[in-house]
Formats: structure tokens, C-alpha cells, sequence
């Protein structure tokens, strides 16, 4: 879910609700003017008669919302919500970046689903089709390749499908950042 109104001084921030109660939370928090971003993906469950296709939170538990941590009481007030996360009761705010690569890439509608965080791995960025510009690890599974976008401070990662073709390696030294060609990666 994504609010129109839009107050870019203020950082996201990575709001902890009730299972199962993400879109409450969500709708609440929208109706009282604050940017919240609650990311979704396509899950199958088959039933004993059918298979449901059907949306489902990519962070169970867990949604964005941009305010002023100054002004928290709402946030803290509203139904569904736990905690603003952070490292003891100091809230910390979602990198900028990793909310806006998620925004894009549900965006693009290219399919996605939840992934074991990572924090090792061959830091790709893109450098062609619908995830141009962004950047994260890039996996091979079940013979196609995966683009890991991960939020560090929840500690949770999303895969998109990418072409290989798509993606450049990134590699850090002495401060700088050297690409290698997608030629490269397969070596």
C-alpha cells in the first residue's frame, strides 16, 4: 500500500505490528496522513478442492512509515502496532535507498518473494531493464538468476528475477567502486 502524500524530510522507519495485522495497521496509519509502504508478493496455497493465488505481506509483521520521530505517539497508538524498530528503545531509521530499491521493485511488478537475509555475497548493480541504477547480491537458483535486495535493519532480504545480461559486479577497493562486465561473473 502506498500513500500519495509524500514528506520527504522525514526518514522511514520500519513499524513491528501484530501478525496478520499489516493492512490494519497500514490503513490507519495512511488515514492519519503518514507515508506508509507495505510491500506484497503473490503467494500460491493449494486447499484440498484448489489452488488460491493471493497477496501477502513480504515483511510479515512489519511495514514502513515515514514521520517525525519526534511525533511518535500516533505511530505507537495505532491499531495492530507493537514497536518502531530499533536497538533498545531507541527507534533507527530504514536506509533510504533500501526503501526506495523495494519501492521500485515492486514498481516494476516483476515477481518477488521473500529470501533469507544475506551479508556476504557478489554485490551486483544493474545496469539495464525495469532495476536500472539499483543495487544488491546477485544469487543463481534453480538456474536463474536472482537479484537480493536486503533491509539490514530487519535483517530480511526480498529475490527478483533478473537477467544475467541486467547486471554489472560491484567491487569495493580503497574507497571506490570498480564494475566488472556480466562476462565477468560468469568466470
Amino acid at each position: 500500500m502506498n500513500v500519495t502524500y509524500t514528506d520527504q524530510t522525514h526518514p522511514w522507519f520500519a513499524v513491528q505490528t501484530r501478525t496478520r495485522y499489516e493492512n490494519l495497521a497500514a490503513k490507519q496509519l495512511s488515514g492519519r496522513g503518514y507515508e506508509v509502504f507495505l510491500p506484497f508478493y503473490q503467494c500460491k496455497r493449494r486447499w484440498s478442492d484448489r489452488m488460491q493465488e493471493f497477496d501477502v505481506p513480504l515483511f510479515p509483521g512489519y511495514l514502513f512509515c515515514r514521520f517525525n520521530l519526534l511525533d511518535r505517539l500516533p505511530i505507537l497508538t495505532t491499531p495492530g502496532v507493537i514497536q518502531i524498530v530499533g536497538i533498545g528503545k531507541t527507534p533507527i531509521p530504514v536506509d533510504e535507498e533500501e526503501v526506495v530499491a523495494l519501492q521500485t521493485t515492486v514498481r516494476t511488478g516483476i515477481p518477488r518473494h521473500p529470501w533469507p537475509f544475506l551479508k556476504v555475497g557478489q554485490k551486483v548493480r544493474v545496469e539495464a531493464g525495469p532495476l536500472c541504477g539499483l543495487e544488491g547480491v546477485l544469487l543463481n537458483f534453480k538456474g536463474r538468476y536472482r537479484l537480493v535486495l536486503s533491509v539490514s535493519l530487519l535483517q530480511r532480504s526480498v529475490a527478483v528475477e533478473v537477467d544475467g545480461a541486467w547486471v554489472t559486479s560491484v567491487l569495493q577497493q580503497s574507497g571506490r567502486t570498480t564494475a566488472l562486465s556480466s562476462s565477468a561473473l560468469s568466470s
